[in-house]
């Protein structure tokens, strides 16, 4: 038996046009380019900013998946490290106050966004030396001014 042209074969799966990603019952994959990097970022999205927002005035195939895979890798560092920032203090939730702590105790990345300020993200905890107490000097009482 020979079939129709165009027609769907016994699983179901065959030829015919599919039907948008979106409007499937499952989940949409991402686009093809990045499915083919294998990446999460989207690859067309940054091809598009790049065109519109004129960083040059050509731009070539590979550029965008380049890109991708860079603010891909950037982003998993920088929440590894939050998380691990905010497991050590007990929290479940990364919060800005956790990434400025990532940031600023990572020397790399401290130097990558040397310049940027995280809203509600504090600073890091430092006391100079020359504030703290001696121990070990104690003339008479403990205070500190004489009167």
């Amino acid at each position: 038996m020979s079939q129709p042209k165009g027609g769907k074969g016994e699983s179901g799966k065959g030829g015919g046009k599919s039907t948008g990603g979106k409007k499937s019952g499952g989940k949409a994959k991402g686009s093809a380019r990045s499915r083919k990097a294998g990446l999460t970022f989207p690859v067309g999205r940054t091809n598009r900013l790049l065109r519109q927002n004129r960083y040059a005035s050509r731009i070539g195939k590979a550029a965008p998946v380049y890109l991708a895979a860079v603010l891909e890798y950037l982003v998993a560092e920088l929440l590894e490290l939050a998380g691990n920032a905010s497991r050590d203090n007990m929290k479940k939730r990364i919060n800005p106050r956790f990434l400025t702590l990532a940031i600023r105790n990572d020397e790399e990345l401290n130097k990558l966004l040397a310049g940027v300020t995280i809203a509600s993200g504090g600073v890091l905890p430092n006391i100079q030396q020359i504030l703290l107490k001696k121990k070990g000097k104690g003339g008479k009482g403990g205070s500190s001014q004489e009167l």
